[in-house]
């Protein structure tokens, strides 16, 4: 006996838009972000991202309090990359004072900077692993992550919010053994990208799931500002480090890795990439570490001339900036921080439009955003 399905005239079957709130108290969501979807059936037909729920509105404490002590604010932006909040802060007052660094300085800044780039992709790298559904590239990441955090420690006493990098220079010179133990672990380092390959950018479920997936073409990530490993994962070279050095950037050697689609697969490459040419950074400048002091004179009270200044830098998370503002007094009249996660978010709203539910956490997740910078 077969059932014959009868459709009646007029009556056949449609589908109503529904509204889904992805967020804030998902764990994929990488903080407490809301990205509110409107629905057909599965496919997104519109994404509107929503902020703002961590409140902490730092720009406006920088107003009552004195610029050194900011740096301890600055920690807490994006606080997978503490070492660049620093700096960066450091360089925008620095450029208001027309202060000289000394060049060991600026050699341990970069050596600091870029151990913690390394560490916050293996944050990425971990934790995409877990977004797409693999959990053992996580415990393999944080294996590694783990033992630049032991190199912070001792330098900086802390393993998250380090304020090591000071305005004129670093807050002490390194231990006598710590460059022996930083060599140690790069050549420890250097063979676990294979690994990494083999657990999850060979994998064929995860390249099923990213490539193709959240495709930003470059006219596209340049018409929304985005910078770093999202834009170079939409094959533009584009990194500051190369286009207005700072530091001893200059003196280094290093290469710019760019995708070729722009979808999930390759901003995931691309990360995965710059950790190797970090390696490479952090042993030319420990090859060059020039002997000499490590900070600058500077005033016991930092009171910098009227004027304004801004800086910028190539954190792991694209470009960061300060503007900064001074009256004369012992506190800044003005700050404002362009962060590049929250310039990145943006973008959401566009490319998500398209794809299915199952798609927005490997999009997402590859934008690779930290909500205490974009809340700033």
């Amino acid at each position: 006996m077969t059932t014959e399905i009868v459709r009646l005239p007029g009556k056949d079957l449609s589908t109503e838009e529904m509204i889904l709130n992805l967020g804030p108290q998902h764990p994929s969501t990488h903080g407490v972000l809301r990205v509110i979807l409107s629905l057909d059936g599965e496919v997104i037909t519109r994404a509107e991202p929503d902020v703002g729920y961590l409140h902490r509105g730092t720009e406006k404490l920088a107003e009552n309090r004195t610029y050194p002590q900011m740096l301890v604010i600055s920690d807490r932006w994006d606080y997978l990359s503490a070492m660049s909040n620093n700096l960066v802060w450091c360089l925008a007052v620095e450029n208001l004072m027309q202060i000289q660094v000394p060049d060991r300085a600026h050699y341990l800044r970069v050596i600091m900077v870029e151990l913690n780039r390394i560490a916050s992709h293996l944050v990425f790298f971990g934790t995409y692993g877990i977004d797409i559904g693999a959990y053992t590239p996580f415990l393999y990441a944080f294996r590694e992550r783990e033992k630049i955090l032991d190199l912070f420690e001792e330098v900086s006493g802390a393993r998250m919010t380090y304020n090591y990098i000071r305005i004129g220079g670093v807050m002490a010179d390194l231990p006598s053994d710590w460059i022996a133990k930083c060599l140690s672990f790069l050549e420890w380092l250097k063979p676990r990208f294979q690994e990494y390959d083999t657990l999850l950018t060979e994998n064929p479920i995860f390249k099923d799931r990213t490539q193709g997936i959240g495709i930003l073409d470059k006219e596209k990530a340049i018409s929304y500002g985005i910078t770093g490993p999202n834009l170079r994962g939409s094959d533009m070279a584009f990194d500051i480090r190369k286009e207005e050095p700072y530091s001893c950037y200059n003196k280094l050697k290093f290469n710019i890795p760019t995708g070729k689609n722009g979808d999930c697969w390759d901003r995931y490459w691309v990360r995965v990439q710059e950790m190797k040419e970090s390696v490479a950074i952090i042993e030319q400048a420990i090859a060059g570490l020039p002997q000499g002091d490590c900070n600058a004179k500077v005033p016991r009270i930092i009171r910098p001339p009227v004027g304004e200044s801004y800086a910028q830098i190539e954190a792991p998370r694209g470009a960061l900036g300060i503007y900064l503002v001074s009256d004369g007094a012992d506190k800044p009249y003005r700050v404002h921080v362009r962060p590049p996660s929250f310039i990145n978010l943006a973008v959401l709203q566009d490319i998500l439009v398209g794809m299915k539910v199952a798609d927005v956490i490997a999009i997402l997740g590859s934008v690779d955003i930290v909500l205490g910078e974009v809340d700033r």
